[in-house]
């Protein structure tokens, strides 16, 4: 098992690098480490490397790839969880309501002019991630006041019916404010170009946090996968467990498409993959999650900057393209 885990991170690593070279101008992987070294620990720079090289590689492919890894990793394992908690192999966070509450608040901002008193260059980030997280909250409020034991099929359906009718509610702004209509339609299809360090520093200890905090309920996940009764007898507090884990799963989709859009099917596919090879232990499958996902996602973002080059795709586009056929392989296959 940790050769496995060893080699994961060694093939997330390589994929990184890949993601840092690659793009409309290829530069070799070794002055990739000289330009980290020179930024890092001041090393000098062969003359070879031109300044122009330097800027593109640290000022755009650097951030944006290492970006793209920290956001695939955090909604990767909030699909883990959102799967071990409600036992649906086709729950995410987005069931629940959480793209479609980031999809209002950037409505908002983006329409409207909403900005945050201490916050304003944040505004669409911030906005994003408080109205997801708000949504959440009140799909759990409205499904235990429907279910007091909060059984999972009252979650899911609660979280799909609120998912809908704040999707309506967006819809309807969006069809009184035709003029910023196509930047929300972008921003709903994810993307991370443009994006700087920033919010790499911002959105990488969320997830290395969140994930570590998901990690530690592995065994109340282990037992919660064989079934609430089970899991109740076995001495683990339903509701207060599945309320805290929700939340986090939550917080991290909702810090990911904040600053990134929406972007699905990593978090549907990637649990699957890793159950398949790590086995179903959470212990494992909370951290892998977060490195395959990081990974596969660093693939999409790589396709979606060079297929069309020097046009670029939207990564959510990629990802469904990409997730949707081998997730429907994957469960179908299983299932025969």
């Amino acid at each position: 098992m940790k050769t496995k885990m060893l080699a994961a991170v060694c093939v997330s690593g390589l994929v990184i690098v890949l993601g840092a070279v690659l793009g409309s101008g290829s530069i070799p992987p070794g002055d990739l480490f000289r330009i980290i070294g020179h930024k890092v620990f001041g090393f000098e720079l062969p003359e070879h490397i031109k300044t122009a090289t330097v800027a593109i590689v640290w000022n755009l492919r650097l951030p944006r790839t290492l970006l793209a890894f920290v956001a695939g990793g955090a909604i990767s394992v909030s699909g883990a969880v959102m799967q071990s908690v409600v036992r649906n192999p086709l729950a995410s966070s987005y069931t629940l309501g959480v793209s479609s509450g980031a999809s209002f608040g950037a409505c908002l901002v983006i329409f409207y002019g909403a900005i945050l008193p201490v916050a304003a260059n944040f505004a669409l980030p911030v906005m994003g991630f408080l109205f997801g997280l708000v949504t959440i909250f009140v799909a759990i409020g409205i499904a235990q006041k429907l279910d007091v034991q909060m059984q999972n099929h009252t979650i899911i359906l609660v979280g799909m019916v609120f998912s809908l009718f704040v999707n309506a509610v967006t819809t309807l702004l969006s069809a009184l404010s035709q003029d910023h209509i196509q930047k929300l339609l972008y921003w709903q299809m994810g993307s991370f170009a443009m994006k700087d360090w920033p919010v790499v520093w911002i959105l990488a200890p969320v997830t290395v946090a969140g994930t570590l905090f998901i990690t530690h309920y592995h065994r109340e996940l282990d037992m919660m996968t064989f079934g609430e009764d089970q899991a109740a007898t076995m001495g683990v507090p339903l509701k207060a467990v599945k309320r805290i884990l929700l939340i986090a799963a939550a917080a991290l989709t909702g810090s990911a498409i904040a600053f990134c859009g929406v972007i699905g099917f990593i978090d549907l596919v990637v649990p699957h993959i890793v159950r398949k090879i790590f086995g179903a232990a959470h212990r494992c499958v909370v951290p892998m999650s977060a490195v395959f996902g990081g990974a596969l996602m660093v693939i999409c973002d790589l396709a979606a900057r060079t297929v069309a080059s020097p046009s670029e795709l939207p990564v959510g586009a990629v990802t469904a393209i990409i997730g949707a056929p081998f997730f429907a392989c994957l469960y179908f296959g299983g299932r025969k």
